[in-house]
């Protein structure tokens, strides 16, 4: 496996100001050999660039020896791809599409999509059917999936607190409807344990449908008073041996994303002592 880095780890990631070539420079020297672009509509990477401009950063990627391979898009939080408003739905899906072509044109080969917001603490003002979600989000994946296979990029639905999806059988049984290799899933393991799941379990089912993996770590204290927190890699409740034995299981081989924030100046190193002690497993 890759060991990959998000850039909303990077100081000013989150913000989306931070400079391309500086989290390059900051990822290899902390030990990472990939670094996980975010794209959003706008700051550093953005969905109204230009073919030269992404060809620049592709050139900035190659000059500095990590590997690209996949950029996570967060658009659907602010513009929902199922949404109530057909305009909404319309606008997210064109600028998803317009994110894969960026995606393609810096040189990565997968893109994480929030798959749509039904309802969820980190847009708290959305609040769709289940049922319309759904027709919304096949309608949404239908189009993407012809801008996806033209620009020879994988769209990755990810496991998230979305409202979504939150039954590994039913992601895997929308993933199959559409008989198409480029659809998968981009599985978070620390997303799982926010909704009571298993994440090997998940792995077991889900199986090559996974194509991309996020990781972070979790910890939940059930009662009156309960509490939940993400926490540094190790720190919390995830499973990590049965985790990694499981993607093993599965001949997964790729890029181990690790999704951390909020930035500090000890975050990066760290993240990649934690990852290689979790790689090892």
């Amino acid at each position: 496996m890759i060991k990959t880095i998000n850039t909303w780890a990077m100081k000013d990631g989150l913000a989306g100001t931070h400079r391309i070539e500086d989290s390059l420079a900051d990822a290899k020297k902390a030990g990472f050999a990939g670094l996980e672009l975010c794209i959003g509509t706008e700051g550093t990477f953005h969905t109204s660039m230009s073919e030269s401009e992404c060809q620049a950063i592709a050139g900035k990627i190659e000059a500095s020896g990590l590997e690209v391979q996949t950029v996570a898009a967060g658009i659907s939080w602010g513009c929902n791809p199922v949404s109530n408003d057909p305009a909404v739905c319309r606008e997210s899906i064109a600028l998803h599409a317009a994110a894969l072509e960026r995606t393609a044109w810096v040189g990565a080969q997968a893109m994480l999509m929030v798959p749509g917001v039904v309802g969820s603490p980190i847009a708290p003002d959305e609040k769709v059917r289940y049922d319309h979600a759904i027709d919304r989000c096949r309608e949404a994946v239908s189009e993407l999936l012809e801008t996806a296979e033209r620009v020879g990029v994988d769209l990755c639905l990810e496991n998230v607190w979305n409202g979504m999806f939150y039954s590994p059988l039913e992601l895997r049984d929308f993933i199959d409807s559409f008989k198409s290799e480029r659809l998968g899933v981009y599985f978070d393991v620390g997303n799982c344990l926010g909704y009571q799941q298993y994440p090997p379990h998940w792995i077991e089912l889900l199986g090559k449908r996974i194509k991309r993996v996020h990781i972070k770590d979790f910890t939940e204290s059930f009662g009156w008073t309960g509490s939940y927190a993400f926490n540094s890699l190790g720190a919390g409740q995830v499973p990590w041996l049965q985790t990694m034995q499981a993607l093993r299981d599965i001949g997964y081989d790729a890029t181990l994303v690790a999704e951390m924030m909020p930035w500090d100046a000890s975050l990066l190193a760290r993240t990649s002592v934690s990852m290689d002690v979790i790689m090892a497993l």
